[in-house]
């Protein structure tokens, strides 16, 4: 969340940025509610002055022992209407703070501006797409044909956009989580965590998914529980109303677990497969920072992330986000995208973002430097590293054979028994 006094110290620029991210409406109810703020302001200013003025007078008429008895009369009614536009203005300002809890993260200036994902921008390019001297086959035809994976089953259990893996399937999915945390907590300091699959509202609204996305979760029936879009929202949520110690951050954390999503305005797109399901496992990063360090964070999260895919020889890029494409809560945001050869194009397979102090604000996460500093609002980040059914996608693809098997990539040998191909099962 905005702090509310830069955004009516700075109202024009918020405004500017806000029009950068294609909603230049967003604080339409803010200005007006603002203008109210300060119109009771001054109606209340000029109320507690009569009411000094009434007070210096009483005295002086009681010192010169003269009747006070009328303006003594007028201060009861003056008390009340101060005391009837101070309430009206505190109720300006919770009703302010709500119309903020709607408003997005202003981008930082480094972000490309643009409408959508038209106006990304291409940073690097790592590997070279490998060039097939066969049809290459979607992942959809692959898995099934392998024995490895079916959807018949799972719509069958559950519904659509849910998968069933079976065999190596089931085992490459495993085998893909473990070498990604092994990477994450043996070379890149993070601390693995597993947090419950469950969360409270306070939780999701303290990441920002709430209360703005709540139609993209499934909430528990007479609750107030949901389960977790992703890794990020416990995770983030675990230093909630406490204060770090400066010289302890960054704080790194990675953890797996499941995420579900309802998908909801996603009909349509990537609807065939497992590039775009209802429940999906990923491996997060997160990361608690000081301000001044958070974008040297970003880049290093980032390239943690790139890692995973470098040691498992698949062809990505990164792209930064336009101020039109990036998350809710987001200040800057790199997308790592895959190559899938069926799509023949890069798909998106890691989100790695700043949040800056936006989720900190609205899930009280501060810091102190020192014993005797004043608490701060640190900085968050996270990203993906990476989703683990959207990188079993593209081992599968990108490894594949003529004969319909596929080549284990190196690095997942150790963790399969040092298989090397997956054949028909």
């Amino acid at each position: 969340m905005l702090d509310l006094s830069f955004v009516r110290d700075n109202l024009e620029l918020v405004k500017q940025k806000m029009g950068e991210r294609g909603l230049p409406d967003v604080l339409v109810d803010f200005e007006t509610l603002d203008r109210e703020r300060r119109r009771l302001l001054t109606d209340v200013e000029a109320r507690k002055a009569r009411r000094n003025k009434v007070s210096d007078e009483i005295a002086a008429l009681k010192k010169q022992k003269q009747d006070a008895s009328a303006l003594i009369a007028e201060m009861k009614p003056l008390r009340e209407e101060i005391e009837k536009l101070d309430e009206q203005a505190k109720a300006c300002d919770e009703r302010l703070r709500e119309v903020l809890r709607l408003v997005p993260n202003i981008p930082h200036e480094s972000v490309p501006v643009g409408r959508d994902s038209a106006a990304n921008q291409e940073v690097r390019r790592w590997g070279e797409p490998r060039k097939f001297e066969f049809e290459p086959q979607a992942h959809w035809d692959l898995g099934p044909a392998l024995g490895i994976l079916n959807f018949e089953r799972a719509t069958k259990i559950t519904g659509a956009r849910f998968a069933v893996y079976s065999g190596v399937g089931a085992r490459l999915e495993r085998a893909l989580a473990n070498f990604m945390l092994d990477v994450h907590t043996r070379r890149h300091g993070y601390t693995e965590i597993l947090p419950p699959f469950i969360v409270n509202s306070a939780s999701l609204f303290g990441t920002g998914n709430l209360p703005k996305f709540e139609g993209d979760l499934f909430k528990l029936k007479d609750t107030d529980f949901y389960l977790i879009p992703t890794a990020e929202v416990p995770v983030t949520n675990l230093y909630r109303d406490e204060v770090l110690e400066a010289e302890n951050l960054p704080v790194k954390h990675c953890a797996w677990t499941a995420c579900f999503r309802s998908e909801a305005g996603s009909y349509g797109k990537d609807t065939r497969g497992i590039i775009r399901q209802h429940q999906f496992q990923k491996v997060e990063l997160v990361k608690f920072a000081l301000p001044e360090n958070s974008y040297d964070e970003l880049e290093s999260l980032t390239r943690d992330a790139e890692e995973i895919l470098q040691r498992l020889e698949l062809p990505y890029r990164v792209v930064a986000l336009c101020t039109g494409d990036m998350g809710f809560s987001s200040a800057k945001t790199y997308d790592l995208e895959v190559w899938l050869p069926s799509a023949r194009e890069y798909k998106e397979i890691s989100s790695c973002s700043n949040f800056e102090a936006f989720q900190a604000r609205r899930a009280n996460l501060r810091f102190r430097r020192g014993k005797a500093g004043k608490t701060e609002f640190l900085h968050t980040l996270n990203g993906s590293g990476l989703a683990v059914g959207r990188t079993w996608v593209a081992v599968i693809e990108n490894y594949q054979q003529a004969d319909g098997s596929v080549i284990v990539p190196t690095a997942l040998r150790p963790y399969l028994d040092g298989l090397e191909h997956i054949t028909q099962e």
